[in-house]
């Protein structure tokens, strides 16, 4: 089914991404977070304590904390 939602992508086109993602100077990787590191992100008025089960939420979270800890690295 070329519309399922659950299909994952082509060979072709997680390479693209790689690409893109290394043009951009950019890693991807899957980091698992403790629920007492999700616990401080909401302690720390990082993210919404309703907010702590939605992913795209605690992903800008973490950005946002390693903003502020790590600085202007670029």
């Amino acid at each position: 089914m070329p519309n399922d939602p659950l299909r994952h992508p082509s060979a072709a086109a997680r390479m693209r991404l790689h690409r893109l993602r290394k043009q951009s100077g950019l890693t991807c990787l899957t980091v698992e977070l403790r629920n007492t590191e999700i616990t401080a992100l909401v302690r720390k008025g990082l993210l919404q304590p309703d907010s702590r089960h939605d992913l795209k939420a605690v992903r800008t979270a973490m950005y946002v904390f390693l903003d502020r800890s790590l600085g202007d690295v670029a």
